[in-house]
């Protein structure tokens, strides 16, 4: 039975005495006497992440170079075990999905795999509010491909400067697009786009489409598969805590195998043929295909750890909490901020809301900094943002109790003030 909402202390404990994940915060090393609320840009490290880490190199010290196919984690099928392990939490099979390379670089492969100009249709299409490094990517593979960015480069423009309507990105795709590219959540919103039915739209004007789900994977159950897209990205280290800088992951629709890689390399190969080392690459007929280089293997190690935790948590009772927890969060703005100067910039509707709150204020940069200063850590995202991402498996309702006091005191006491209204280097 749902608790009716209460702004008190007592009733946050409540909340988390009923909270059925809230076990899995002992996983996680969580700084004593600090609140982390930044689990969307990089989770923490977990117990298991770091054992699994240790593990790996281990193999390397203990067997060198036969760590490719001894060990604890074998090297050499470590991005498929991954893959494997990734499949369920985006909703695909096994083989449709890889462990490789990063965001970027995987978004360029798939460009170059998948971008095919051809008489009238030369134009990509996205969106004037996704992470820039997706548009920086698109620029540039417009530009090798002889095109102007400025002319080919169409991005959906939003209503309001938060949200996207899915109604102005499908009147965007004419018969001009040769390929779609979007975010699953907006980053700073932290709106969920309705990747299903822009699909389903895309496919009926024959032009393909990808996702880039940095922002969701691990915090919202996806259906890559059943959706029929055809391909997406995303990054390891957000809410599946795979460490900073760990090696990303891609999603290519089966029906899209034995396309040749657009950016081949020798782990493209076919696990059986990758040591004859021919002259011809013969492809590897799963998304292994789509791989690049040697893998990052101490960068993968952690994700190894970490996905067990999913595993057994489940994709779908993390959206629920995740659903709950920040709906609180959002109750707690609107009954003890009030007057404040704080708007909540985030879809109120739990199927447009992924794993985030984006707050706004005027003094949002000097804000952020005094939340560190009190030992909450939030981030900023110009011109006015503070993204709070309270994280199913290890914040508690607690935490984001004091967090909202916290924020409450920052303004009434104008602590903010000593800071200058400028976002700090890594923001």
């Amino acid at each position: 039975m749902e608790s009716t909402f209460l702004p008190t202390l007592d009733f946050a404990k409540q909340l988390d005495k009923e909270d059925t994940l809230s076990h899995f915060r002992e996983e996680f090393y969580l700084k004593p006497g600090t609140i982390y609320l930044d689990g969307n840009s990089l989770g923490l490290l977990s117990k298991r992440a770091e054992k699994t880490l240790l593990e790996s190199l281990d193999d390397w010290k203990q067997y060198g170079i036969d760590g490719w196919t001894m060990g604890n984690h074998p090297w050499f099928f470590m991005a498929e075990e991954l893959g494997k392990k990734l499949a369920p939490l985006v909703g695909a099979s096994p083989e449709e999905v890889i462990v490789t390379g990063s965001t970027t670089v995987n978004l360029h492969q798939l460009v170059t795999t998948f971008y095919k100009p051809e008489g009238n249709r030369t134009k990509i299409l996205a969106d004037e509010l996704t992470f820039p490094t997706d548009l920086y990517a698109l620029q540039s593979q417009l530009r090798n491909h002889g095109y102007n960015p400025d002319t080919h480069l169409v991005l959906a423009k939003s209503r309001d400067g938060r949200f996207l309507e899915e109604d102005d990105i499908i009147a965007a795709m004419t018969d001009e697009i040769a390929l779609i590219v979007l975010p699953t959540v907006l980053y700073r919103s932290g709106q969920i786009l309705d990747i299903k039915r822009l699909t389903e739209e895309a496919h009926k004007r024959g032009i393909l489409i990808g996702f880039d789900g940095c922002h969701s994977v691990g915090s919202i159950p996806h259906s890559f598969s059943d959706w029929d897209v055809d391909f997406a990205f995303w990054c390891n280290y957000k809410h599946l805590n795979g460490g900073p800088g760990g090696v990303a992951g891609l999603f290519v629709n089966r029906k899209h195998f034995g396309k040749l890689p657009g950016m081949a390399g020798w782990f493209s190969s076919r696990k059986d043929k990758q040591f004859d080392l021919e002259l011809t690459l013969t492809p590897a007929e799963t998304a292994g295909a789509f791989q690049i280089g040697t893998p990052h293997v101490l960068s993968m190690a952690p994700l190894i750890g970490s996905l067990e935790i999913f595993a057994e948590a489940g994709i779908e009772n993390i959206r629920t909490k995740s659903l709950k927890i920040n709906q609180y969060l959002m109750d707690l703005i609107d009954t003890e901020l009030v007057g404040l100067g704080y708007t909540i910039g985030t879809p109120r509707e739990d199927a447009r809301r992924g794993g985030h709150v984006y707050l706004e204020h005027k003094e949002a940069a000097r804000i952020c900094k005094s939340l560190k200063e009190n030992a909450v850590i939030p981030d900023f995202r110009a011109p006015k943002g503070i993204r709070l991402a309270p994280v199913a498996l290890y914040t508690s309702y607690e935490d984001v109790w004091n967090a909202v006091q916290i924020l409450k005191k920052i303004v009434v006491e104008k602590q903010y003030e000593k800071f200058e209204n400028t976002r700090e280097i890594v923001a």
